[in-house]
């Protein structure tokens, strides 16, 4: 059958030839007839001409007549269509179909020009089409290009389907447009194209199918198999190495996995360390041991190769999984395995045994002989728990207990060496995997053995620390506060005085009153010496002179049973030093040396030297090479515990029956030595006696220094004129601070704060000659006011007042800054003292 074109037929000129001899014959005959015969034929031929009319109008409305020639085809022959893939059609904007090739006529099973049929009633009737030829229909009508896919039974009764299997269409739709249309105006036609694609889908079928059973292949190998990206996240895991490892897929998306959930830290830092260079394509082969889903080890061989990409980015790893759980090695193997396992086992530089089932050491390397080797010889069975002492034995049984049931994760044992109490190890534990099963002379695990002895004191060392900094802050913050109420009782004391002679009866009261309270100063003075806050004084001073004028103090503290040595090395270095708190220094060692030889004994003062290569920080921990001066108290008494030592520096520890003592004497010691840039090194021994060696700092001094002092004869005549502006958040020590610099002739105005003396100075218009203020108070410290009041008043002179000392403020202050210092307590005396010295200089 020929391809159709199925248009309106067309009248040619032969057709309106014989139109026209027809009228012609019958106006000839009209004229023969006469006028009443003719009139009603010339009716019925107007009458059938009228109808013609109306119907050829009807026609052309409804599109099954048309003007013009060739006007449907444009002008075109779709012939070229033949030569096409495809079966094409060709419509309408109204949907006519214009032509249709041999193909389409095949493919829809057409005999005739009757039975062409459009697209969308071919395929309309087929189950799952109607949504697709919607979408097509609609792109049609909106002049868009669109394609889509169809699939149709095996019953349906379109194309060849002799096999009778389902068929694949791909059924397409475009505009055409004529002549020079742009592509915005309508098009005049639409060409569908029909394609069958049911060996492309099948053959996709296939290889889908294929894929899945190299993938099902793949998953129960005989080994494993993963692949993993260059972060360690798990792109494929198979089902072999998933069941080895006891985890179930269907719990896990793969993404979810990373190498450290199936090997353990280190282990996973290897495998990532394994990588080729970009064209290097050897395979890797790597022993290492994965960790099941229940804790225990699994022994496996790699076989790791890494690719790269185009740009020299690492790609996914391809790694095949060998069990090696049970397995047995050739002999050759086997030796190979061995030689190299032992030459690597004894060049560790870490101490490793091997113990077997009943928890026996059968193999251990050199350092671990010489870790532990009070014990029996090399190559005896000893059992592991008798390595370390016995408080450390429970715990050790059962990390080894853990170990030979295959657990892969213990937790690390810290043990300390039997008949000692300073030698400490860490030993890690590890199984050995395919060992459950075996019998008890084959080794069972892996002991590691790290000497912590080291590391032990120095966290020892570093809590000591941080508990004397806590316990330091809270016996400065005590201190503080004491201080300022302190100050307050001995200025009240002060201000009694003046009104209560010696004769008056309430005098001797008085004095008992500020007599404690000097006291009570100086417990406060050790607290703040232990605390490093206290006011330092310090002067360039010889240490063999401050021992020797303290020698006769001490004969007569310490009594006739205990004799006093001192021996003074040669050419003493200087230090620099407050000497008053080196000799409260001195006194606290040599007392309570005194009090721990009850019987009598000898203590012995000795000075030298110390330079910077005897400076050993293995032995003295924490000390800073330096050339400094050494003192050494030694005394031949009862000695202490390791447990007491670590408390002697703590304020109120004491080993003295209650009354005895405040247990403040050492740590004064401890806080004034370390003030003073120094460092202090207690050693003991139970019977025999203890020794505390003192290093300070040499001190090379400046010309300045060595200069004499020039000596200031004190003012005698202690009372002003001057206008003083007090500031001082402690009400009490305000108020005594008040009425003392009152009662000597100043004009004083008081502030409760730094804001308040802020504000003060602004209603006096700044006419202030001296300010007293404290350093600690709420909202404004004493250097921050300084700073504002500066502003204003460059030239103003200040003298801070703290319990502190003033080395605590003083880094708060430009370097350039002028200001005076008086420490709490102070007396009234004190206090009219500084200020007279500040405002005359």
């Amino acid at each position: 059958m020929n391809a159709v074109k199925q248009k309106p037929k067309r009248s040619g000129g032969a057709l309106l030839a014989v139109l026209g001899l027809a009228i012609a014959g019958l106006i000839g005959a009209f004229l023969f007839l006469g006028k009443e015969a003719a009139e009603p034929l010339f009716l019925i031929l107007l009458g059938l001409l009228s109808i013609i009319g109306i119907f050829s109008l009807f026609a052309l409305a409804v599109g099954l007549a048309r003007f013009g020639g060739n006007e449907e085809s444009g002008g075109y022959d779709f012939q070229f269509l033949e030569a096409m893939d495809g079966a094409h059609v060709l419509t309408d904007v109204e949907g006519r179909i214009l032509y249709s090739d041999k193909k389409y006529q095949r493919l829809i099973g057409a005999v005739t020009d009757a039975d062409v049929r459009s697209v969308e009633r071919v395929f309309s009737l087929e189950e799952g089409v109607a949504e697709p030829l919607y979408r097509l229909s609609l792109a049609a009508g909106q002049n868009k290009p669109a394609s889509e896919e169809v699939r149709l039974d095996a019953s349906s009764k379109i194309g060849n389907n002799a096999d009778g299997t389902a068929r694949w269409y791909r059924i397409s739709v475009r505009p055409l447009r004529e002549g020079e249309a742009l592509e915005t105006e309508t098009a005049s036609k639409t060409i569908w194209r029909i394609d069958d694609i049911t060996r492309d889908r099948k053959d996709q079928e296939t290889a889908f199918q294929e894929l899945q059973n190299v993938i099902n292949y793949l998953d129960h190998a005989p080994a494993g198999f993963f692949s993993a990206e260059s972060d360690g996240k798990l792109v494929y895991l198979n089902a072999t190495l998933a069941g080895w490892l006891g985890l179930d897929l269907a719990e896990f998306h793969t993404g979810d996995i990373h190498l450290h959930d199936i090997i353990r830290g280190d282990g996973a830092a290897l495998l990532n360390s394994v990588r080729a260079e970009p064209g290097d394509v050897h395979t890797k082969t790597i022993d290492i041991d994965f960790v099941k889903r229940d804790g225990t080890n699994l022994p496996v061989r790699l076989l790791h190769l890494t690719p790269f990409r185009h740009d020299g980015a690492p790609g996914p790893t391809r790694t095949v999984v060998i069990n090696r759980d049970n397995q047995t090695f050739d002999g050759a193997e086997n030796e190979e395995f061995s030689n190299g396992f032992e030459r690597f086992f004894h060049a560790a530089p870490i101490a490793i045994a091997a113990i077997d089932k009943r928890a026996m050491v059968s193999r251990r390397n050199a350092p671990f002989i010489r870790m532990f080797s009070s014990h029996k010889k090399d190559g005896e069975d000893i059992p592991l728990i008798e390595l370390v002492s016995e408080s450390d034995r429970p715990k050790l049984e059962a990390a080894v207990k853990e170990a030979l049931a295959g657990q892969g994760e213990i937790e690390p044992v810290d043990v300390n060496l039997p008949g000692t109490d300073d030698q400490n190890a860490s030993l890690l534990i590890s199984a050995i995997s395919g060992s459950q099963g075996d019998n008890g002379s084959k080794d069972a695990a892996l002991i590691y053995a790290i000497d912590s002895t080291q590391q032990r004191a120095l966290e020892r060392q570093f809590a000591q620390g941080q508990k004397m900094q806590a316990i330091g802050q809270l016996a400065g913050g005590i201190a503080h506060d004491f201080n300022n109420m302190l100050t307050a009782i001995i200025g009240f004391s002060d201000l009694l005085l003046q009104n209560h002679g010696p004769a008056d009866p309430s005098f001797q009261d008085i004095m008992n009153i500020k007599n404690n309270a000097n006291r009570a100063a100086g417990l406060v003075r050790q607290l703040l010496a232990f605390s490093r806050r206290q006011t330092l004084r310090p002067t360039v001073v010889d240490l063999g002179e401050v021992v020797d004028d303290l020698i006769i103090l001490l004969e007569r503290l310490l009594g006739e049973n205990v004799k006093l040595e001192v021996i003074h090395g040669r050419d003493l270095w200087l230090v620099k030093a407050d000497m008053n708190q080196l000799e409260q220094v001195i006194i606290n060692l040599s007392v309570n040396a005194r009090d721990a030889m009850p019987d009598g004994g000898t203590l012995r003062l000795a000075t030298r030297n110390f330079a910077e290569e005897d400076c050993d920080p293995n032995v003295m921990k924490g000390l800073q090479k330096g050339e400094y001066v050494l003192i050494e108290v030694t005394d031949t008494g009862t000695g202490m515990t390791p447990e007491i030592m670590d408390k002697i520096f703590e304020p109120f520890f004491s080993t003295k029956d209650v009354g005895q003592g405040t247990g403040l004497g050492l740590a004064t010691v401890y806080g004034i030595i370390k003030q003073t840039e120094g460092y202090v090194y207690p050693t003991s021994t139970v019977g025999e006696g203890t020794t505390f060696t003192i290093l300070l700092p040499r001190h090379i001094p400046t010309e300045k220094e060595t200069a004499k002092p020039e000596v200031v004869e004190a003012s005698r005549d202690l009372s002003g004129s001057a206008r003083i502006l007090l500031v001082e958040d402690e009400e009490a020590v305000r108020a005594f601070s008040v009425r003392a610099l009152q009662a000597r002739g100043y004009t004083v105005h008081e502030a409760s704060s730094g804001v308040h003396a802020l504000e003060v100075m602004q209603e006096v218009d700044g006419e202030i000659d001296l300010v007293v203020s404290d350093v600690v108070m709420p909202e404004m410290d004493g250097p921050t006011l300084l700073t504002e009041l500066r502003k204003a008043r460059p030239d103003l002179k200040i003298i801070f007042v703290s319990g502190y000392a003033e080395e605590a403020f003083e880094k708060h202050l430009a370097a350039d800054e002028e200001f005076a210092f008086l420490s709490k307590p102070f007396s009234l005396k004190q206090l009219a003292t500084k200020v007279k010295e500040v405002l005359e200089q």
